[in-house]
């Protein structure tokens, strides 16, 4: 069967560079395309990592109980892993009046509890808690309650939540890889035992191997100071390592780490008697079909063990349907794996010239087409599972990330589509090239004989000639004695010696070689160029093949869109879905004591001016509904004529100086055209707040303004 790289070179050398032109910008294009993507990815993602969300308190967030209660309850949206001292009370003065044990009410994994002393006085107490989402993601926040009557209270905790800056990037970078790597071992595995093996398709397996075996050992040694919020330096605390193995994700990546020390020896299978050539095809034609069985079987259960790892401690295994949700999940992770790491290989393949037969890129398109059937179906489920609503589609971090998510999709199954063309021109043109190259060989060899058969009765005719010459001067020569005869052939010989040198070097000069006599430094250079030359010319093919190139392109191009994707699909794995965020929301307005005061939101006017013409307008501060605990706030700027107006930046805070609380600063999300807004904006107490808003409208014109807004208790 003819192979890919057994077509002749077509083509003027003009086409050929513009070809490398135009494969150069598109990798340059795709390129900043994706890292503009992950710059956005890696800002857009941090302010929806949470995914246990606290739904209820009791007592209710800001409430003020008549008697102390014996306990403080939290219940959440999803269940939660909690340690020793993931509730903690503060009394007024900062003082902890909690029994320090924490644990779930009536085995709900979804509530916490926490003890308090006997006798508490009146006053105003603050609850800080932390824990462990079944998902994975660490959560954290805080609330107030008082007893008797509110009052003023110096206790501080930390109300961000969110883990160390540097923790968190290489925990997501690490996230990231493991996904990456997850699919260029899988992908170049099937690719290997399905389609074509070669020496890059085993660099994508093995890189794909020891990326993800890197990833999860950063991530087991990063678990603790991610969950509890701590620095880089936590990582050397060995000693809660076992605490983390300990938890679900713990196990998870513990797992892991020994599936893939089974799927190193699969891989020396693989890549090893598998694919060995011994010289002799009905031996290795039985050798591989003696290991084909075991390859597949083993093979099938280490990827759907290791596709389990994520499956058993991310969104699949909390919420509804979850016996169903993660067997699903396992199904989309493999898919994801075979369509993407198989471009992988098949692009590294093309672009390294290597053989590859027709049947082997038509087998890949199929699989690729099986995948994309099944990421599409366990999506849909997926999407519906996760997301909930079609409104939460536009309203959620989750649901906006998901649209971006399809967009991709939809970008790749087109350059699919392509792709599929080319494979269908490349058919076509391998088997013309090859009934043409056989013509041509066929008539090389007729020509070779003619030619042969020509120079064979020349040779005889000349020898004749040569025999009756030489016979008719030894007649006519004298009789000369063996010294004599000695002394005029030596010259002779000589002279034969000289001649067969000097053709011998002859014809290395032109085959374009060198002899290295002897010389091992000689002898690598020439080496060497041997290696540049023929590395050349599989490029000239390479590049001189039309439809090859235009398959490598598209395959290029398939494989860059789905790295970008990937990194789309990191980012909704660290974000609260939209079906928990909607109900989260529908929790915050109907807990007890809301929804019975009906308190009109606090909305503020506050013009600014930062100086040149273009910087006057006017910005509307609402607050809503401006009570103790969880609030929405939304910031609208226009001009003197009320029209919408963006500016390039609006930053805010908080201070209630009577309580020594603040400034709290609060993350702004814009939302359209002069519309800010931040979901939940946490007031532990009533009082009069100072409110500040820095309105930016050019690289150096800003303003700071200030106005007291009054939090009703």
């Amino acid at each position: 069967m003819p192979s890919l790289t057994s077509l002749a070179p077509a083509g003027p050398t003009a086409t050929r560079s513009r070809t490398t032109a135009t494969a150069r910008r598109l990798m340059a294009i795709c390129g900043t395309l994706l890292a503009a993507l992950l710059c956005a990815l890696s800002v857009g993602a941090s302010s929806a990592s949470a995914h246990a969300a606290l739904t209820s308190t009791d007592p209710a967030d800001g409430s003020v109980v008549k008697t102390a209660p014996r306990e403080v309850t939290l219940n959440f949206s999803e269940g939660v892993l909690l340690s020793g001292d993931s509730v903690r009370v503060l009394d007024p003065k900062g003082k902890r009046v909690d029994t320090g044990k924490t644990a779930h009410v009536g085995g709900k994994s979804s509530t916490a509890a926490a003890g308090l002393h006997s006798g508490l006085p009146d006053g105003t107490y603050t609850v800080a808690w932390k824990a462990v989402s079944e998902d994975s993601h660490p959560v954290s926040g805080a609330f107030t309650f008082s007893i008797g009557a509110p009052s003023k209270t110096t206790a501080k905790v930390s109300t961000g939540g969110e883990s160390d800056g540097t923790v968190g990037t290489l925990y997501g970078i690490g996230r990231y890889a493991a996904y990456g790597g997850f699919a260029a071992l899988v992908g170049g595995c099937v690719f290997a035992g399905l389609c074509r093996s070669s020496r890059p398709v085993r660099k994508i397996a093995v890189g794909g191997w020891v990326t993800v075996f890197t990833a999860t050992l950063l991530l087991l040694l990063l678990r603790g100071p991610y969950t509890d919020g701590e620095g880089i330096g936590g990582v050397l605390d060995l000693g809660r390592l076992g605490d983390v193995l300990s938890t679900k994700p713990g196990a998870a990546l513990l797992s892991r780490l020994l599936l893939l020390g089974a799927a190193a020896i699969f891989l020396a299978v693989l890549f090893g008697s598998y694919t060995r050539r011994s010289g002799d095809a009905e031996v290795d034609a039985r050798r591989r079909q003696d290991l084909a069985f075991g390859l597949g079987f083993g093979g099938t259960v280490m990827a759907v063990g290791l596709a389990a790892t994520w499956a058993m401690a991310e969104h699949a295994s909390v919420g509804l349907q979850r016996q169903l949700a993660m067997p699903v999940d396992v199904i989309h992770l493999i898919a994801v794996g075979v369509w993407m790491g198989g471009l992988a290989s098949l692009a590294v393949t093309l672009w390294a010239g290597e053989p590859i037969e027709r049947a082997a890129v038509r087998r890949f398109s199929r699989l690729a087409f099986g995948s994309v059937v099944a990421l599409v179906v366990t999506g849909l489920y997926q999407s519906w599972r996760q997301v909930g609503s079609w409104g939460a589609l536009t309203d959620t971090e989750y649901g906006r990330w998901l649209l971006v998510k399809v967009g991709l999709v939809a970008v790749l199954v087109g350059i699919a589509a392509v792709s599929r063309r080319w494979t269908g021109r490349l058919t076509d043109a391998t088997a013309e090239a090859g009934a043409e190259k056989e013509t041509e060989a066929e008539a090389e060899s007729a020509s070779e004989a003619a030619s042969d058969a020509k120079a064979t009765t020349e040779a005889r005719a000349e020898a004749g000639t040569d025999a009756e010459t030489a016979a008719a001067v030894k007649a006519a020569q004298p009789t000369r004695t063996g010294a004599a005869d000695a002394a005029i052939d030596t010259p002779a010989e000589a002279m034969s010696a000289k001649a067969k040198s000097a053709a011998a070097k002859s014809g290395e000069a032109e085959s374009g070689e060198e002899s290295d006599d002897g010389d091992p430094v000689r002898a690598a250079q020439l080496a060497r160029q041997r290696a540049a030359k023929g590395k050349a010319t599989t490029r000239r093919e390479r590049d001189a093949d039309r439809e090859r190139s235009g398959l490598r392109r598209s395959v290029i191009a398939e494989t860059v869109v789905a790295v970008v994707l990937l990194a789309v699909a990191t980012v909704l794995s660290g974000t609260q879905p939209g079906r928990a965020e909607t109900e989260q929301a529908g929790a915050a307005a109907t807990q007890p004591g809301r929804d019975r005061l009906n308190v009109d939101p606090v909305s503020v006017l506050i013009p600014y001016n930062t100086g040149p013409k273009s910087g006057r307008g006017k910005a509307v501060v609402m607050i809503e509904p401006a009570l103790p605990g969880d609030n929405a706030l939304h910031v609208f700027t226009t001009d003197l004529a009320d029209r919408p107006v963006d500016v390039p930046e609006v930053k805010l805070s908080l201070t209630l100086g009577s309580k020594g609380i603040g400034p709290l600063r609060i993350p702004l999300e814009r939302l359209s055209t002069g519309h800010w807004s931040a979901r939940t904006v946490q007031l532990p107490m009533a009082g009069t707040w100072q409110l500040s808003l820095t309105v930016r409208t050019s690289d150096i014109d800003q303003v700071t303004e200030t106005r007291n807004v009054k939090v009703a208790q």
